[in-house]
Order: structure tokens, then sequence, then C-alpha cells
């Protein structure tokens, strides 16, 4: 049976992605079945190049079909900060931390005048073409003045939609994947993902 690795340890992550293949002769692996896997630098200045950089990595070492995802939040106040830096944006991977610098960092811009975009890009690259498939997905929304809610990670708590009147942290798993930014973008892949693998 043939593989696909999602280049990553989220098992969340993961598990939105499996359900694309569900139904198809690939056997899904994510990085946890790995444990030689290398640990990548993400020093792009681009999502795209951060996700290409993953996914060539991963499938020059193992020889495989390979999609990675880098994501952000892009805050128009700050000049579309935090960007590729959303996950050390105050430290290594530290949710707690990077949410009380952004609330810092608005620190008296009115709700109105605190539009964001999630955003996500996927690369899909196979070592058998010359060219990778790559799709994106994004979320706009406002960053809430207190965080609210209890679900999701990140800043989830922060991300407030204003069309559902709740945070990302307000939603089920379901709900939260049905308007995602990366949601929207594994729709993308999957309407694309086996023409391109095939072609």
């Amino acid at each position: 049976m043939p593989e696909i690795i999602i280049a990553t340890k989220n098992p969340n992550k993961a598990k939105e992605f499996q359900k694309i293949f569900e139904d198809t002769q690939y056997e899904v692996k994510t990085l946890f079945d790995f444990p030689d896997a290398p640990n990548i630098i993400e020093n792009g200045t681009t999502f795209e190049e951060n996700a290409k950089l993953k996914a060539h990595t991963i499938s020059e070492k193992y020889n495989v079909p390979v999609i990675a995802d880098d994501s952000g939040l892009c805050v128009d106040a700050l000049h579309g900060k935090p960007g590729v830096y959303s996950a050390r944006f105050a430290g290594d991977h530290n949710d707690a931390a990077n949410n009380a610098k952004l609330l810092s960092e608005l620190g008296g811009v009115a709700l109105q005048d605190r539009t964001a975009t999630f955003m996500t890009t996927l690369v899909f690259t196979d070592p058998e073409k010359s060219d990778d498939l790559v799709v994106t997905g994004e979320l706009k929304g406002l960053i809430a003045i207190f965080p609210n809610g209890d679900n999701g990670f990140g800043y989830d708590p922060l991300f407030y939609v204003p069309e559902l009147e709740k945070t990302l942290a307000q939603l089920s798993m379901d709900e939260k994947n049905e308007i995602s930014h990366r949601g929207r973008a594994i729709s993308e892949l999957e309407k694309s993902w086996q023409d391109w693998l095939n072609k």
C-alpha cells in the first residue's frame, strides 16, 4: 500500500488530513511513525516557504509523497504580525505568552480596528514530480479584547468570528473545522490532489 506522510506531530491536524484519504489506496502516516525524522528549522519568510521546506525535507529523506502546512495569524494593525512567527511570537510555542503579547501590542486599539486573518498554506510534494501542489485557506475575523472559550489552541480564544458571534475556542472541533483556515485549505486540497498526483 503506497504511503503519504503528513509532516506533523499534531494528532488533531493529522485527523483532519486523514479524512481525505479514507477511501483511497493510500496509507496515511505522520512524523510520529518516523522517530528518526529530521528536526526542521522553519526559517522561511512566507508560509509557503516554510511548508515547502518541511515537505521537501521529509519527502527527500523517505522518498514518498508528503503534505506539509504552515499557518499563522496576520493582524492588520500590527502590519501583518505575528505572521510566520505566530507559534513563537513570545517564545517557543507558548500559547499563553503569545496571547498575552498579542493583547499587549493591541492595547488601546478599538475592536473594529483589530481585524485579522488566519492563513494556512498546504504543500503536497511527490519525489516523482517536478512541481508541488500548493493550496491556501483563510479565515477573517477580529482579535477580541479578552480571551473566551476553552476549546482549540494557539490564538483560538482571541480570534472572534463576527458572523458566529463566538471565538474559535467557543466552537466544537467539528464547527471549527467547517470554517477554519486549515479546513478551507484541506477542502481545496481534496478537490485537486488526485488529478495532480495522477497526471
